[in-house]
């Protein structure tokens, strides 16, 4: 009976330690995002087709902002600054945000979309239906789903569309900073 019950609270304590480091996954996402900022990184479409308004164009993440709960990464296609992805650290949840502006910095018609994610991930990566705001507003973008990856080498944004065949990747090499000027409208 002895043994039994030690079995039982030794397998108690192992549950209750994986189920608090995953609490902690969100945490070490915005972390792991934070430890780039103030640096810029030169990507790369990795999906097909490449969208038109990418084809042949620079693309340059800049991690712009940065502090315990929000991470802001500016995106920049060629000369549109328009951009910035926001990361927000709400409970035990991410919430992204695509913030889109115009050149005089007012904010785009359509901005402020995203999700929230419906897990806690892990610390490499998180996923993000598109939330109830973000089907109001842009209907066809009701069944987006992104998911966000970064390790000690590559930071990729995602999306896929449920339904279609197509998706969308972009790839930055995080281990070879670049310099920019640029900063989002």
């Amino acid at each position: 009976m002895k043994t039994i019950l030690l079995s039982i609270l030794f397998l108690f304590s192992f549950l209750q330690t994986d189920a608090q480091t995953q609490n902690n996954f969100p945490k070490e996402f915005i972390t792991n995002l934070a430890e780039h900022c103030g640096k810029a990184y030169a990507g790369k479409i990795t999906s097909f087709p490449i969208p038109s308004d990418f084809a042949n164009k620079e693309l340059i993440m800049f991690v712009s902002s940065c502090d315990n709960r929000k991470v802001k990464i500016s995106f920049f296609v060629g000369d549109d600054l328009s951009r910035t992805w926001i990361y927000t650290l709400k409970g035990d949840r991410i919430e992204l945000k695509h913030d889109h502006r115009k050149p005089n910095g007012q904010p785009d018609e359509v901005t402020m979309y995203g999700g929230t994610s419906t897990n806690t991930g892990n610390a490499n990566v998180q996923y993000f239906p598109a939330d109830q705001e973000t089907a109001l507003t842009i209907p066809a973008a009701a069944a987006n789903i992104w998911w966000v990856t970064i390790d000690n080498n590559i930071y990729t944004y995602n999306l896929q569309r449920v339904g279609s065949k197509n998706s969308f990747t972009v790839e930055f090499d995080i281990t070879k900073p670049i310099q920019t000027s640029k900063r989002a409208w």
